[in-house]
């Protein structure tokens, strides 16, 4: 007997159909892959089997969990589910955590819940599952807020929350897409340990194929709502009978035509110069007179870009990427250093002066969501870096180049009338670049700028780097952990490990023969899907 079956399931919202009879099945001690592109249904899949849905759902069929009928099932046993037997890790890890409480109480809330557990006991399992997932208690104290967090840092909380209570099911949504290679590859050994230790059932969603072929034993292709195609993993993968799976084999290992032949433009002048680069935080208050020593996150980092160069930033999580981008754009202040952009020193300018460099500098932030203000629709968000120009345009005139920022990241015009709420992940993700792009910028700072994305979007909005680099003399600092971007769309990768730059030169180079721990840790770590699916043709 399946611990999960679902047959013929259907979904509507309002007038739209997101679902069309959807059958799939998870044994216990089974990983199911399902993969698709954004809007493709496989989030909503998630939602229904939780019984997560908005009010105007209407979902028909049959879903059966452990001999319960789940779309008859009331919420108070539902109450009882959800985080016990069924446990969800979602995409967005800040939109999962509450964020005026800390992370061991968040943890070990869900524990004293559903087992009774006291706070002390509640409190040790907590801290052990967060040191399992990469969060050990000396660096990282269960007082730790959400906030003071790294994406890939409140990401682990968000999987340690899940599997506190090892459930018989585990939906995880995409829940390595803010982790560096190596802490990915902890993870999913997490994931697979959970599997084999208690005969969990996992429903991997995933847009990452070489994720999906290291862990999956079946795999289901799902587009439009509909399954393509399902069986097992290596056979699917492999054979790519279906149009739609050869689609998304062939874009997880898209190279932009840039990437081809790219012309290092070392003779050019420096866009952007980097001196010396420090910022240290204030250590942890412990009492009235006592105080942690100042914590370094970035150490006397030096760099340059030339104009039109492409320069990958990658490290682990935490390592100090975010911060020094933020410190680039003047979003931070530096304890020690200089940064001039255009030669041009931003340090000590007021934001009226730095008016000019915000113009010529936009960024992609790594958490759409969190850069939008979910009450005002996609053409004021979108518009937002219009207000940097010297002549400000009409309402016509804005309304044509928010439109015409729309269509180079794959979105339609009509789409500036729509909220955020209204979009998967990964179409906010094409909205955050559509608004970088708007202004023409010379330097764009992109943190994680297509983690977010199924491959066959993430493909797109490569090419549309690419393009623009070629077209507008673009200059790009691509903060990632995902070594196939950095391959893909770079000219030089920088590798970054506790607060500084360890390894630099040609992207080529670096990631084809690492010369320090830092990078061959992380290439090593970096999943690869015609390895992945050999090594599942000789298991």
């Amino acid at each position: 007997m399946s611990l999960l079956s679902i047959e013929n399931l259907s979904l509507e919202i309002g007038e739209a159909t997101i679902l069309k009879d959807i059958d799939l099945t998870i044994a216990s001690g089974e990983v199911l892959g399902l993969v698709g592109e954004s809007g493709s249904g496989k989030s909503m899949t998630a939602l229904t089997i939780m019984q997560l849905l908005p009010e105007a759902a209407r979902a028909r069929g049959r879903v059966t969990f452990d001999g319960i009928d789940i779309l008859a099932a009331p919420e108070e046993a539902m109450c009882r589910l959800r985080g016990d037997d069924l446990g969800m890790v979602f995409q967005e890890p800040m939109t999962a955590l509450n964020p005026v409480k800390s992370i061991g109480e968040q943890v070990a809330e869900g524990i004293r819940w559903h087992t009774g557990a006291n706070r002390a006991d509640a409190e040790a399992r907590a801290r052990a599952i967060l040191d399992r997932v990469g969060l050990p208690e000396a660096q990282f104290p269960l007082s730790r807020f959400p906030h003071e967090l790294s994406g890939g840092q409140r990401q682990r909380v968000v999987i340690a929350i899940a599997c506190a209570l090892k459930p018989k099911l585990l939906i995880a949504d995409e829940p390595t897409t803010a982790l560096d290679v190596v802490l990915q590859a902890q993870i999913l050994d997490l994931l697979r340990d959970l599997v084999d230790e208690s005969r969990m059932g996992l429903l991997l969603i995933s847009h990452d194929l070489a994720v999906v072929a290291e862990m999956a034993d079946r795999v289901t292709i799902m587009r439009s709502g509909e399954v393509m195609e399902a069986g097992p993993t290596a056979d699917i993968l492999s054979a790519k009978r279906h149009p739609y799976t050869r689609q998304l084999a062939e874009a997880s290992t898209h190279v932009p035509a840039r990437a081809n032949g790219r012309a290092v433009v070392q003779a050019a002048p420096a866009l952007l110069e980097v001196s010396g680069i420090t910022r240290d935080y204030p250590g942890r208050r412990r009492g009235l007179f006592a105080q942690d020593k100042p914590f370094r996150a970035v150490d006397a980092v030096s760099f340059s870009m030339p104009a039109g160069h492409a320069v990958a930033l990658v490290g682990r999580s935490g390592c100090g990427k975010s911060t020094l981008a933020r410190m680039i754009l003047a979003l931070d202040r530096p304890t020690a250093g200089e940064i001039r952009l255009m030669g041009e020193t931003l340090a000590g300018k007021s934001e009226a002066q730095l008016r000019g460099a915000r113009r010529n500098m936009q960024v992609v932030f790594q958490d759409p969501y969190g850069s939008f203000d979910p009450r005002h629709r996609v053409e004021r968000l979108v518009a937002e870096p219009l207000h940097l120009l010297d002549t400000q345009p009409s309402a016509a005139e804005r309304r044509d180049l928010v439109a015409q920022a729309l269509d180079e990241v794959g979105l339609a015009p009509a789409d500036m009338d729509k909220f955020p709420h209204e979009f998967s992940g990964g179409q906010r993700q094409r909205i955050s670049i559509a608004r970088a792009i708007i202004t023409r910028p010379k330097l764009i700072v992109a943190d994680e700028p297509v983690s977010a994305l199924d491959v066959s979007i993430r493909a797109q909005i490569l090419d549309l780097f690419a393009d623009l680099n070629q077209r507008l003399g673009l200059t790009y600092l691509f903060i990632t952990h995902d070594l196939t971007v950095a391959r893909a769309i770079t000219d030089e990768v920088m590798v970054m490990d506790e607060g500084r730059i360890v390894e630099r030169g040609p992207t080529r180079e670096v990631l084809k023969h690492p010369a320090t721990p830092a990078a061959r840790a992380l290439v090593e770590a970096a999943p690869d899907l015609e390895q992945a699916l050999a090594a599942r043709m000789r298991t």
